[in-house]
């Protein structure tokens, strides 16, 4: 059942859908990329994922793969691995016989995708101990003692911390600095500034997945919201931002029209967009100092041979023990 269904079914559809209205009636309209990762939506990333125009999968599952034993020695093994955003949990399998965790904690928006993926794991590796929480990680609690005893480690690949915006990125950094605890750590993925030509063919690719991919929230807001999209009159519009330094994907409306949901009618302008997603790029030295702003110490950077991607682990002070509303708070 994805967060939508779930809302609906609980009784709390109006607070998403208001959240939903709030978004498309802001100029520029937006909605939030958590909306893609319904069970299609995390079929279409994970196919994104395979394109031969989409570097960045390929490229951190090789750091992954070369740095998986010299990674495990800075970490340390018997850790309690958490994995915000886990999906398929397809990088996690490239560290865990090197770093052998205690335990692994999975947690994902879609509980469908997150199962599945648990139970394949299990019996992939049935000396390992796997606990999955269906949660949104953006509105996890931010305490130490999620993931249970013992040294817990977060790993954040995909270059999810792209999405947000730098002082959105910095809080979400001392959120799961929160959930890995004093002396924990976090392995953070990152996506580095490159040619235009390589980022654009990424996010539009031949085959137009990325395009499905985008167009599917779409979809999913008319099935679970019961909203009035005209798919077919909407398409996909991906960018690089130079000012910004971030990858932005659109939905742009193919000419006047009105939707419907839940009684609000939203107008749309021709070529009038609905913003979807951003992706920053970011320096080594852009991310170790956002790393520093969220309280954290940077340790190591894993890179691949061409600079496309870097793999950072930090470590979070043992007096960090917990976050409250944006600012550490130390031992009592």
């Amino acid at each position: 059942m994805s967060l939508l269904a779930k809302d609906v079914v609980d009784g709390f559809v109006s607070p998403l859908r208001e959240e939903v209205i709030d978004g498309l009636t802001q100029r520029p309209k937006r909605l939030s990329p958590r909306l893609f990762y319904d069970a299609r939506g995390s079929e279409l990333f994970d196919a994104i994922c395979e394109l031969p125009e989409y570097y960045v999968t390929r490229t951190e599952c090789a750091i992954l793969r070369q740095y998986a034993a010299e990674i495990a020695g800075l970490v340390g093994k018997g850790c309690v691995l958490i994995e915000p955003g886990s999906g398929s949990s397809r990088k996690v399998r490239l560290l865990l016989p090197a770093l052998r965790p205690a335990a692994y904690v999975p947690i994902d928006i879609c509980a469908e995708h997150l199962f599945k993926a648990a139970d394949e794991l299990r019996a992939d590796f049935r000396w390992l101990e796997v606990r999955p929480a269906c949660a949104d990680f953006n509105a996890l609690p931010a305490s130490g003692e999620f993931g249970g005893g013992g040294r817990r480690v977060v790993f954040f690949p995909g270059s999810t911390i792209g999405n947000l915006e730098p002082d959105r990125a910095s809080r979400l950094l001392r959120r799961l600095a929160g959930l890995a605890g004093g002396g924990g750590g976090l392995l953070v993925g990152v996506d580095c500034k490159k040619s235009l030509g390589m980022l654009h063919a990424a996010y539009n690719d031949a085959q137009g997945i990325t395009a499905a991919f985008n167009l599917n929230m779409l979809t999913r807001l008319n099935r679970e919201l019961a909203a009035d999209f005209d798919v077919s009159r909407f398409r996909h519009h991906a960018f690089y931002n130079q000012k910004f330094g971030r990858v932005e994907m659109h939905l742009v409306s193919a000419g006047e029209q009105q939707v419907e949901i839940g009684g609000t009618r939203i107008a749309f302008a021709p070529e009038e967009s609905i913003h979807t997603e951003n992706s920053y790029k970011y320096t080594v030295g852009e991310f170790k100092l956002l790393g520093r702003s969220a309280g954290l110490v940077p340790l190591r950077v894993w890179q691949d041979p061409d600079r496309l991607f870097s793999l950072h682990y930090f470590h979070v002070p043992l007096e960090a023990t917990a976050l409250r509303d944006g600012r550490w708070q130390g031992q009592a």
